[in-house]
């Protein structure tokens, strides 16, 4: 009868496996046949940061608007295409752009340093990098900022003023002399730093910092130094030079007509544009066909070597994770079972918060908490305890409620046996209940640890560069997506790992069946 049964689902794998195929060539060519519907619609879509005013944000009305999402507007009106705003994660804009589910990044794109790794238009807007502080700081200039703190966003061109291919030695040397150089995912996580004291100053672009500036009631100023200079570009998948040369030519026709003239002054960036200017240009006429790329081999080697600092991270928040999580969960499952009202009462809402809010929004708390309820000054080492808290208390919820679920599993008649035996409660626990516990509760425990392994990216809310954040640094600076594929082969290692490790501690507990 047995083998009957194998015999049959042998015979169903050819046919599932086949259906499975034909999704997914269904899929491709959906995907396919949306891209070309969407040509046909002459959709233009634009790849824009949502937290870079005045170049993109959304505005009081829940609307997208920018000086860029207005003159992408424009573009699109004199072309006949429709305009489709795609806020995208500015880690992610070369995988947005490269897989083609956006035309173009326009969103105050910095165009120095990175000419050869996408297809340029004119350069149209002069930008610097600049310091923000807090107003009553003593940082007064860029060789103060010696032995601080400093944030800027992820992937973005304070970061490559600092560490970038196109960084200037004295910037360098000043980086190699902070305490700290922290990456963010968005500019208002870096105010959030700043203010709560964690970090002295952000690094940022001009035009977001003055308007960050006017809009925060006189809290922050800026330095009279400036980091860099660069110039501001609309960034094109490289080689697409077609859609390019479309665009460029309506923003030039948009120029020698006044509208470019216009649209810059409605968003008080009259001083700051040089569309038209000597050598604007250049990365037009310097135009390189596309390089040939690395040996594969020789790629991911190399971003392996940088992915390992982050890996390390990946392995001490998970390992203290757990060290703390496990019993914290036990101790908490006991003040849930309690006799007492009160305790389980206070131990339910715990489990109720902890497993009903988001893990991210718990490290938000946990982190800014003590600065925006008790006025307490964060410091620089107390992101990674942070970190390690906010783990630990979210996991310790659930691992609470599954060790509750075995405890209760175990028949009563065993306690009553026990109690006819002598056992004090503290034996039958310990003798009895307890490991019969550990044995039904393998499972779930083992999902819950191995969430926990990809869980270790949320890490970046608080600015701590893990394995997944470094990957994504990466691939922003490659300009690749290799990167991100390299961070998944390690994520599936461990979690390999992990699993088998659990697998072996359930056979040794399965001492008998049930």
């Amino acid at each position: 009868m047995l083998n009957k049964r194998e015999t049959i689902r042998k015979k169903m794998y050819k046919p599932v496996i086949l259906l499975l195929l034909l999704s997914m060539a269904v899929g491709l060519f959906a995907s396919c046949g949306n891209k070309e519907d969407n040509k046909h619609d002459n959709e233009f879509t634009v790849g824009f940061d949502a937290e870079f005013p005045p170049y993109g944000y959304k505005d009081d009305n829940g609307e997208y608007v920018g000086f860029d999402l207005s003159l992408a507007q424009e573009v699109c009106d004199r072309n006949g295409w429709t305009l489709v705003k795609q806020p995208i994660d500015w880690d992610t804009k070369d995988m947005e752009i490269n897989s083609g589910s956006i035309d173009c990044i326009w969103n105050g794109f910095t165009m120095t340093g990175f000419e050869d790794k996408y297809t340029w238009s004119s350069a149209y807007i002069n930008n610097s990098q600049v310091v923000v502080v807090k107003a009553s700081s003593d940082i007064q200039s860029l060789e103060d900022l010696k032995g601080k703190v400093v944030v800027v966003q992820a992937a973005s061109s304070a970061l490559a003023a600092f560490e970038g291919d196109g960084a200037s030695e004295e910037n360098m040397q000043l980086a190699s002399e902070f305490k700290a150089l922290q990456q963010v995912g968005d500019y208002n996580s870096a105010f959030m730093n700043l203010e709560a004291g964690s970090v002295h100053a952000i690094c940022m672009d001009m035009g977001v910092a003055k308007y960050e500036v006017e809009t925060r009631d006189g809290d922050f100023r800026i330095l009279d130094e400036y980091v860099s200079k660069e110039q501001y570009g609309i960034g094109f998948k490289l080689g697409n030079t077609e859609l390019r040369n479309q665009v460029e030519e309506t923003l030039q026709e948009m120029l020698a007509d006044g509208t470019f003239d216009r649209i810059a002054s409605e968003w008080g960036l009259s001083d700051s544009t040089c569309l038209g200017e000597e050598d604007s240009d250049y990365a037009i006429k310097n135009e390189k066909a596309v390089k040939e790329q690395k040996n594969f081999i020789n790629r991911v080697f190399d971003i392996v070597k940088q992915l390992g600092k982050g890996i390390l991270a990946t392995l001490l928040i998970f390992g203290l994770t757990l060290l703390f999580a496990i019993p914290l969960g036990l101790l908490v499952c006991f003040i849930r079972m309690s006799k007492i009202k009160l305790l389980q009462v206070i131990a339910k809402i715990y489990i109720s918060i902890l497993r009903g809010t988001p893990l991210m929004l718990q490290l938000l708390v946990v982190y800014f908490g003590p600065y925006y309820i008790f006025g307490i000054d964060l410091s620089y080492s107390y992101r990674f305890i942070a970190v390690i808290i906010g783990f630990s208390l979210n996991y310790a919820a659930y691992f609470a409620e599954i060790y509750r679920s075995g405890i209760e599993s175990i028949p009563r008649g065993q306690y009553e046996a026990a109690d006819v035996l002598g056992y004090s409660k503290t034996q039958t626990f310990c003798k009895i209940i307890f490991p019969q516990m550990v044995r039904r509760v393998m499972p779930p425990v083992t999902n819950e640890v191995i969430t926990l392994v990809k869980d270790t990216s949320l890490a970046f809310a608080l600015a701590f560069s893990e394995m997944f954040t470094m990957a994504k640094q990466i691939a922003a600076a490659d300009a690749s997506i290799m990167p991100i594929f390299v961070a998944g082969v390690f994520y599936y290692i461990f979690n390999f790992v992990v699993a088998w490790i659990m697998e072996r501690i359930e056979k040794k507990l399965s001492y008998y069946q049930y």
